[in-house]
């Protein structure tokens, strides 16, 4: 078990998880550095996501363990659960925001719900956060008034308002334009230095993650199919994780799904 001043903020240890027969993470073992930003990476369905909700606690470990600062996450009882969840922010893969609060409500939220703060105080903490993402100017904006990348950035302000010690990350870039992509990646990199937290970027962008990453773990197949620094992986000669940093279509992991020959298919009349 991971020891509470442990190099490991977030430590998976043998463990392994599934949706009835279907194998997702298969006696996996990594840590995640604390103070560090750490990118889970891999092909669709490697189960990169379900390590975010194993860590959240939304999942239990059919074996093996999960430790957050020291403490199995799988044996917590409710309050010990939701007292782990506070010091934990999730930026869901499109925002989340409510739509039918401001900017200033969304952000203010987690504090209103979580804490005693004085209005006053609440006020000061959120103008703070958006002036961190760079929109405190748009505080009185509606969700459907700015633009997605806006959008994630209020969500980002929203997820560190309670100055969590880990911040999660899932898909931050998907569906952004160059601008915004920067943007976030930056963003991420520097929140993360600036207030001296723990960072786990789920994403398939291989050239911004690499960028901002210190450590990556690639998973495929269920297992852990490589970790290191974005130059280690860049340098690997392992085909799957060379096939994956460099965007091939050609390699382990195959255009076709898995089939019959197309002339037993279409009953030889294929050409």
């Amino acid at each position: 078990m991971t020891l509470p001043n442990s190099p490991l903020l977030v430590e998976l240890k043998n463990l392994s998880f599934g949706y009835g027969d279907r194998v997702i993470l298969n006696d996996i073992s990594f840590g995640i550095p604390r103070g560090k930003v750490t990118a889970l990476m891999g092909v669709s369905g490697g189960g990169k996501t379900t390590v975010l909700r194993l860590i959240g606690g939304q999942y239990t470990a059919q074996q093996g363990h999960l430790t957050f600062d020291g403490q199995d996450v799988g044996q917590m009882n409710i309050e010990q659960l939701y007292a782990a969840r506070r010091r934990m922010g999730m930026l869901f893969q499109f925002g989340a925001l409510f739509t039918d609060m401001n900017v200033f409500d969304n952000v203010a939220f987690p504090l209103r719900e979580h804490t005693q703060m004085s209005e006053a105080m609440v006020r000061d903490i959120v103008l703070m956060k958006l002036d961190a993402v760079g929109l405190r100017g748009a505080r009185h904006l509606k969700p459907s008034e700015i633009s997605g990348g806006m959008g994630r950035r209020v969500a980002l302000a929203r997820a560190i308002a309670l100055d969590p010690d880990l911040m999660m990350y899932d898909e931050p870039f998907a569906g952004l334009d160059p601008i915004s992509l920067g943007t976030a990646a930056r963003l991420i990199r520097r929140l993360n230095d600036s207030l001296g937290i723990t960072s786990v970027v789920v994403s398939h962008d291989v050239d911004e993650t690499f960028q901002i990453a210190d450590h990556v773990v690639v998973l495929a197949n269920g297992k852990v199919a490589a970790q290191g620094t974005p130059d280690e992986l860049r340098q690997t000669s392992d085909p799957l994780i060379h096939q994956f940093v460099n965007g091939l279509s050609d390699g382990p992991v195959h255009f076709h799904y898995p089939a019959t020959s197309v002339a037993e298919d279409f009953g030889g009349h294929a050409r």
